[in-house]
């Protein structure tokens, strides 16, 4: 698509009153060809269902605003924009009745075309989740598994974390425009997605954070995914607006279950109530939507397994430490000299491999 095309494309998308669902009867009625709306007199657009703010709107196009968008996208190669005809524009995207028209990419715009789940949860989320996001995240990328997310603080953050620390890929769904880094805590992950991810918006340039923007943000996520998977979240956390958003787009969703005394749990409890698929190890997940994937998962190269002749030497030592009779976390620590934090992502990389197992009380026991 050259300037001019773009151009009209973003005329149109920054005009007052017309959304997604409308800009698509109009993309679509126009055959695809946007500009012949900027032709057509008042009384012509009135004729294409245009009330007369639209009509004015489109008179009155925002040009300097599109200038700006054209010159940001001229700019670097990594900086990209992405219309509903480009053939880079996702699939299941498109298939969601408000797609936005147009998308605003920093970064390898080509992960669009991956398989992606999208991973959700609370923004102040307990060490336990951040921790279960981060290796679900890591062994679903190792997988060959996009991880997408909306990168605000909590499980997103630990997500995209443990995508990239993968070596895998992660999308950065954004509710700002893609020149602003919200929240500014996360500016040093938001580099590190840009330069080994992608980091999208279908909001305009210098859009600033609104409260508004961010339920809007969320069904790009679930819209973007093959699945969405609900790590920690409150009963009224945003992340459920995300989960319904995933099953009215005819998406799977999985939750983790988690204590009942934690309220960062209720949530995910709340979401398997109502149909979600509980899950406790990754795997799950990549053996339930195999069939959409179209390939079988890469053996996981730090979280083998069969036997535990693959593990590590500490790993070993772990396991040979808990024995076949139910023992506690603080236990463990006693045992092997190492910190909670280290211990419960070592166990829950032995539990997705089926190397041990959770028993009643919050102990664990080889399998």
């Amino acid at each position: 698509m050259n300037r001019d095309e773009f151009a009209y494309y973003l005329r149109l998308s920054l005009c007052p009153g017309i959304g997604p669902v409308k800009f698509r009867k109009l993309l679509e009625a126009e055959n695809f060809d946007v500009s012949r709306l900027f032709h057509c007199s008042s009384k012509q657009l009135s004729a294409r269902g245009l009330n007369d703010k639209q009509i004015s709107a489109i008179n009155n196009s925002r040009q300097d605003e599109v200038n700006q968008a054209l010159n940001w996208q001229q700019s670097n190669p990594s900086h990209h924009l992405v219309t509903l005809n480009d053939p880079y524009y996702p699939t299941l995207l498109k298939e969601i009745k408000d797609a936005p028209p147009i998308l605003y990419g920093l970064g390898n715009i080509e992960l669009l075309s991956n398989p992606q789940i999208a991973m959700i949860g609370s923004r102040n989320c307990t060490p336990g989740g951040a921790s279960t996001a981060h290796d679900f995240a890591s062994f679903l990328a190792k997988s060959g598994i996009t991880i997408t997310s909306g990168m605000a603080l909590g499980i997103d953050k630990h997500s995209h974390q443990g995508a990239l620390d993968a070596g895998g890929n992660t999308i950065a769904v954004i509710g700002t425009g893609i020149d602003r880094i919200y929240p500014s805590k996360n500016k040093k992950l938001a580099h590190q997605i840009a330069e080994n991810g992608l980091i999208i918006s279908e909001f305009p340039l210098g859009t600033s954070p609104h409260s508004e923007n961010f339920p809007k943000r969320n069904r790009l996520i679930s819209g973007l995914s093959l699945a969405t998977l609900v790590v920690e979240a409150t009963r009224k956390s945003g992340s459920l607006i995300t989960a319904h958003n995933s099953i009215e787009q005819g998406r799977d969703v999985f939750a983790i279950p988690g204590s009942i005394h934690n309220p960062q749990s209720k949530g995910c409890h709340h979401l398997i109530r109502q149909g979600a698929k509980l899950v406790d190890q990754a795997s799950d997940i990549i053996e339930d939507i195999g069939s959409l994937l179209g390939f079988v998962a890469l053996q996981n190269e730090t979280e083998k397994k069969p036997g535990s002749d693959q593990l590590d030497a500490e790993y070993q030592q772990l396991l040979d430490n808990i024995g076949y009779d139910p023992v506690s976390i603080e236990t463990l620590v006693q045992r092997c000299g190492l910190t909670i934090e280290q211990l419960s992502s070592m166990l829950l990389i032995l539990e997705l491999n089926d190397h041990i197992q959770t028993a009643p009380g919050s102990q664990y026991i080889r399998c």
